[in-house]
């Protein structure tokens, strides 16, 4: 289905924000990308300030976000008869490739938000947050740790945190931790979560 204009400004838009910076990117420029003519007023018709189009696209990607997340759970049972590493190296791919999907988003993020704590704050309540709860209601799902008494919400931030961290290192320093390839992540990932099978609950002291 081909975009419509208001689609096209969005995309554009957070594309040459990620790229040249919220501030740095013209109106004229997002109407140019967006196959409008630059300087006539296009993007007006759709949106009434820059900030409008940003604050869009945060809105959609967190939209798309809860629907994928969504999609998954509901899903989950679909995989339930694979081995749990098969399971959990899946769900360490899908977690890279997300991150893959938002990287205009992130670099957005880093670079222009402090600006835009409002936002800032949408972004964490609307995707951040949810992307974390999801993994652990998933991995609390899982019948091989049924009988696991974990902080699936820590256990999540944990594993979450390693997927986000080390995309983030492949992403600004152009290669992945102590050139630990993509392959040797997501099994090791996958094993470490295999761990927490099975495994009894330590006292509290």
């Amino acid at each position: 289905m081909t975009p419509s204009t208001r689609e096209r400004i969005v995309a554009e838009s957070l594309r040459l924000f990620a790229d040249r910076g919220y501030a740095a990117t013209s109106v004229a420029e997002i109407e140019a990308a967006a196959g409008l003519s630059p300087g006539a007023g296009g993007l007006y018709r759709h949106f009434r300030s820059k900030e409008e189009v940003l604050s869009s696209a945060i809105r959609e990607h967190i939209e798309r976000t809860r629907k994928q997340i969504s999609d998954v759970l509901a899903n989950s049972t679909a995989y339930a008869g694979r081995p749990l590493e098969v399971r959990l190296r899946m769900t360490c791919q899908a977690g890279l490739a997300k991150m893959r999907e938002e990287q205009d988003l992130i670099r957005v993020l880093f670079r222009d938000l402090d600006q835009f704590p409002h936002l800032v704050a949408e972004m964490r309540e609307g995707i951040v947050n949810p992307l974390y709860d999801g993994i652990a209601t998933w991995l609390s799902e899982q019948p091989e740790y049924a009988d696991s008494d974990e902080d699936w919400p820590a256990v999540a931030s944990i594993l979450g945190g390693a997927v986000v961290n080390y995309w983030l290192a492949n992403e600004s320093m152009y290669e992945p931790p102590t050139r630990i390839d993509e392959r040797r992540f997501v099994e090791s990932w996958a094993r470490l979560g295999m761990g927490l099978a099975h495994r009894q609950a330590t006292p509290a002291s």
